[in-house]
Parts: structure tokens; C-alpha cells; sequence
């Protein structure tokens, strides 16, 4: 059994908890709050800047070439065109580049990125590889699911969100990560495939916060 495959299996629990969220069944039957997902669509902005460093960081840590020059396409991508769609989508909600720039992240969103750094930073490659398949993994699999019990009528813009996820392209980006993970683990020792593990269902619990997060437009308190 793979590493992806044994994780997963482990992981099976968290990942319905996801599937059942409010945020995303409500994304999948057009009920979800807009309020809601604005919330989300400015967190994830936030996210994506800290998640660029993350990926900056996995190309300078790569063990060879082709693996470096496959995270510093994907910055490109990240930083260049997927944030730039990121703004138009926004732009489609009333929520101005000025509005995006200026969004403040929420905790859960400082305790994801926090943790992801100290990984690229302090972690092994295969830990960092291992911490950043749950969201890529994992927005495919949420796409999947979704777009399997059709598009929600009435709501364009979250039928536009699950299209996607499940394009050819996210497939493909999300299959790279997975195999890339899954060769790491072939190669793990013990020690290494439990830390690999452990980022991975670090990472997948972060994933399962930040839709509460969202759902519930999570503050600082003050």
C-alpha cells in the first residue's frame, strides 16, 4: 500500500468531516450564506500568499532538478495567473483588489500558514511534500464530490468554484503532488514515514478548520 493510499485510510474520518461540512454542502446545493463564502474567497487570498513561500521553499529544497523546476513552475502559476483569477473571481462578488489587500488573516488562517512554513523551513522534504497533499489532494476531491451530485442551480459563481477543482489541470496538479509524496514515502525510513504522517494529518486538520473558519467568519475577538 502506498504512503497516500495507508494516510488516507487513516485520515477517512477527517475526510468526511469535510465532505459533510456546512461550508461545502452548502456550496454543492447553492445554500450556502454569500457572506460565507466571501469570508473564504478573502482568507484563501491571504493563504495563498504565505502558501507562494511555501512553494518557493520546496523548489530551493528539492533533491534534484526536475522536482525543483516543478514547484518553480508551479510558483509561477500560483503567483502570476491563479491569484490573478483569484482577484477576477473576487471582482464577481463585489470585493475590491483594495478589499483583498487589506483582509486580515484569521487565526486558523495564521495557525495553517504558520505551521506549513515552519515544515518548509524546519522539516524534511518528504514532510513538506506530505504537509501540502491535503489541499491539493484534497480541493480535488471536495470538486469531485461535489460536481458527482451536480451543480447547484441558481448559483453560478459556486458551480464556477467546483469547475475548478475538477478540471483537467487541477487533476493533473494534484496527481503530481500525490505521486510525488507517494515516492518519498518508498523511500522513507520508519522515523520519516511517521513524520511524513504526522505533517499530513496536521495539514488535513488545518484543511477541515479553515472551512469552519469560514463558516462560521471567525475573528480575533477584538
Amino acid at each position: 500500500m502506498s504512503f497516500a493510499e495507508d494516510i488516507e485510510r487513516t485520515a477517512l474520518p477527517v475526510r468526511q468531516a469535510i465532505l459533510a461540512h456546512p461550508f461545502i454542502t452548502g456550496v454543492g446545493d447553492g445554500t450556502l450564506p454569500v457572506d460565507r463564502f466571501e469570508y473564504y474567497v478573502l482568507q484563501d487570498y491571504v493563504y495563498l500568499i504565505d502558501y507562494s513561500r511555501v512553494i518557493a521553499l520546496a523548489s530551493a529544497r528539492a533533491p534534484d532538478l526536475e522536482t525543483m523546476s516543478w514547484f518553480a513552475g508551479l510558483l509561477d502559476e500560483t503567483l502570476n495567473t491563479e491569484m490573478e483569477l483569484h482577484r477576477s473571481y473576487c471582482g464577481e462578488f463585489g470585493i475590491s483588489r483594495e478589499a483583498l489587500e487589506a483582509t486580515r488573516p484569521a487565526p486558523t488562517t495564521v495557525g495553517y500558514t504558520s505551521y506549513l512554513l515552519n515544515v518548509a523551513h524546519q522539516g524534511s522534504f518528504p514532510e513538506l511534500v506530505a504537509s501540502l497533499l491535503p489541499c491539493q489532494w484534497g480541493y480535488w476531491e471536495i470538486g469531485e464530490h461535489l460536481a458527482g451530485q451536480g451543480r447547484p442551480e441558481g448559483a453560478p459563481l459556486y458551480s464556477q468554484w467546483i469547475d475548478m477543482y475538477v478540471s483537467q489541470e487541477f487533476a493533473e496538479l494534484a496527481q503530481t503532488v500525490r505521486e510525488m509524496a507517494d515516492r518519498l514515502g518508498q523511500s522513507a525510513g520508519p522515523s520519516e514515514l511517521v513524520a511524513m504522517g504526522d505533517a499530513y494529518m496536521t495539514s488535513l486538520r488545518f484543511e477541515h478548520r479553515f472551512w469552519e473558519m469560514a463558516f462560521t467568519l471567525e475573528d480575533w475577538g477584538a
